[in-house]
């Protein structure tokens, strides 16, 4: 089951994951999107239904499941892709751009995968949940207040689920994609070079796929496959990166220096050690161009 599968990355995981040999239901708020990428999968040989509807609620979430087994008897994986943008700084953001976001990415990967885990416990024989991360998760990004805060929280939820689920051997993952699509095709220092190779159907260079680990939606959909197979079944907790030519595990965090006062801190004493310390960098970092 993905979810958001009709278009961009979740469509490319819907296909890889059909062309493996799963069974795919393939979701979208937009039924008609739902619909022709159901269609594309059956078409080129593969087996897929589509199952229309916003995630977020219990209501689909819990439909998405039922279709699964109605039609192709259990439900082995879960990919929580769906996804919505309402950027704007903080002193712009509304209620509803706030909401909005995290009741699609959080609330949504929530209820699905509680609906997913509920079922394959019922089924007794494992399972995977495979959760769609972002670097704004990870690092904080300009204008994504409530993406960033989403994303973050579906990495969280991985880890806490990877020790719920243990003893039910359904192992939970975060996937931190990074790939050409409609977003990064609005910052401003790849936009030329996408559009280029849109435009001449040449392949992305080297120093994109590389060094800013940026390539296709196919080039992310590995991961996604190997998460949902066999060769995975020890791999649990973890945020792991993808895009381009680059693979990457994340770090999770951790206290990265520790100093002690007898007695306990002050203002003045916290003020004076601080400088011993090395603050960590936040943001995405800006892309490094070659020049031409």
């Amino acid at each position: 089951m993905v979810t958001g599968a009709g278009r961009g990355l979740g469509r490319a995981y819907a296909e890889a994951l059909a062309g493996a040999g799963a069974a795919v239901v393939v979701n979208d708020a937009d039924a008609a999107t739902a619909a022709e990428a159901a269609a594309a999968i059956r078409e080129a040989g593969g087996r897929a239904v589509a199952a229309p509807g916003a995630v977020g609620g219990t209501e689909v979430a819990e439909s998405l499941v039922a279709t699964a087994v109605a039609e192709f008897g259990r439900l082995d994986v879960l990919v929580t892709n769906a996804g919505v943008l309402r950027d704007r700084v903080l002193w712009k953001m509304s209620d509803d751009d706030f909401d909005t976001v995290i009741d699609v990415h959080l609330r949504g990967t929530f209820s699905c995968a509680r609906a997913a885990a509920t079922r394959m416990r019922e089924q007794g024989e494992g399972g995977r949940l495979i959760l769609i991360s972002s670097p704004a998760g990870q690092r904080g990004n300009f204008g994504q207040t409530n993406y960033a805060a989403a994303k973050a929280g579906i990495v969280a939820m991985a880890r806490t689920w990877a020790m719920e689920l243990a003893r039910a051997h359904i192992t939970v993952n975060a996937v931190v994609p990074v790939a050409a699509t409609e977003m990064t095709r609005t910052i401003p220092a790849f936009a030329p070079v996408l559009e280029e190779a849109e435009r001449t159907g040449a392949p992305l260079p080297g120093w994109l796929r590389r060094d800013e680990g940026l390539g296709t939606v196919e080039d992310v959909a590995g991961l996604i496959v190997y998460l949902a197979s066999d060769a995975s079944a020890e791999v649990t907790g973890q945020a792991i990166g993808i895009g381009g030519d680059r693979l990457a595990l994340w770090s999770h965090p951790a206290e990265k220096a520790v100093a002690y006062a007898d007695g306990g801190w002050s203002a003045d004493a916290i003020a004076a050690a601080w400088g011993d310390f090395e603050p960590e960098t936040y943001g995405i970092p800006a892309p490094k161009v070659p020049a031409p």
